[in-house]
């Protein structure tokens, strides 16, 4: 029997619902929201592979300029060249059309929500992060294909080439100018345009409630990670599978409460390793009083999610492919 789904709010983690969840047989209703587009975008082959799996799109993004090397100045060391596999996105690229199948007249079964709460106070917070991002004209023309990260005193840069003269730098912990002025390989490198930055909030957060009775939540409104760990399309992804195979489940006369509560448990440890993977990043980085604040809450916040998950039964769920199994039939 068809059934509907109401999902509301854009971006990869929409998109990745309404597309798997149309392929369950469901009618979508799509309300999308406007924005705010990400400048630009880098994306590891792992992620974009995982992005084309769950759109059925094998070639999605095959002619976005690449990253080849990734190149880290980290705790005052001099800058070390890496290899890095990743492509290029620019703002709107990761907002996909709706499906175009037709929605059923009945009221829809589950509500998937992309869009940031009213209230901030719905919103768990660890540390307190602000990022501020520019464009930059590249000086050096061998920076084409590489992106540049570099620990300063009160904080860190990063910067990603979106063609063979420009990029976009990220400054974490403080203004672009300032952190530039403390930089010591990445700074001659670029040219900044000052009057043309804005802001945006690179903190760790979870919502306090991502999923009750006839609404699941997903996508960077739901849960965003510090952009150090290069991993938040992938995060929203990911979401968006285990969202779209509870859907299902619960349409084939699974329990809701302990699927809910698999979700709520399984995004909990997400942010858990997540922090303990910052933490690593962040204990290495420097010794000021910015990069020592940043430590704490990492570890106030990695001891709360791990207090939260000691009260949390065992999982009762797994993965396959994109449908949940009880572990009890799964083995």
């Amino acid at each position: 029997m068809r059934w509907t789904v109401e999902i509301t709010g854009g971006g990869v983690a929409a998109a990745c619902c309404d597309h798997l969840l149309t392929q369950e047989g469901a009618a979508i209703r799509r309300t999308a929201n406007a924005r705010n587009a990400v400048p630009a975008l880098m994306l590891s082959d792992p992620a974009r592979a995982l992005v084309r799996d769950c759109l059925g799109q094998p070639s999605l993004f095959s002619g976005k300029p690449r990253i080849t090397r990734r190149i880290v100045a980290w705790a005052g060391q001099d800058p070390v060249p890496l290899p890095h596999q990743a492509v290029m996105l620019g703002a709107g690229d990761l907002d996909f059309a709706p499906s175009t199948n037709t929605p059923a007249a009945d009221d829809p079964a589950f509500t998937i929500t992309t869009m940031r709460p009213e209230r901030d106070d719905q919103t768990w917070r660890i540390g307190d992060r602000v990022g501020e991002t520019a464009p930059v004209r590249l000086t050096q023309a061998d920076d084409a294909d590489a992106c540049w990260i570099e620990a300063v005193e009160d904080g860190w840069l990063f910067m990603i080439p979106s063609s063979a003269e420009s990029g976009w730098l990220l400054a974490i912990g403080a203004p672009c100018s300032q952190l530039l002025a403390q930089s010591r390989f990445l700074a001659p490198r670029i040219e900044f345009d000052a009057d043309k930055t804005a802001q945006f909030d690179t903190t760790p957060r979870m919502l306090r409630t991502m999923a009750r009775d006839g609404l699941l939540a997903c996508g960077s409104a739901s849960m965003a990670f510090d952009p150090i760990c290069g991993d938040g399309t992938a995060l929203a992804v990911r979401q968006a599978i285990l969202v779209s195979a509870i859907a299902v489940a619960i349409h084939d006369g699974e329990d809701p409460e302990p699927l809910l509560g698999h979700y709520r448990a399984m995004m909990m440890a997400s942010m858990r390793r997540h922090l303990r993977l910052c933490s690593e990043f962040y204990a290495s980085g420097g010794n000021g009083p910015w990069w020592r604040a940043q430590q704490e809450a990492l570890t106030e916040g990695f001891a709360a999610c791990s207090a939260h998950l000691e009260r949390e039964p065992p999982p009762r769920y797994e993965l396959h492919g994109f449908r949940l199994v009880r572990r009890e039939l799964a083995a």
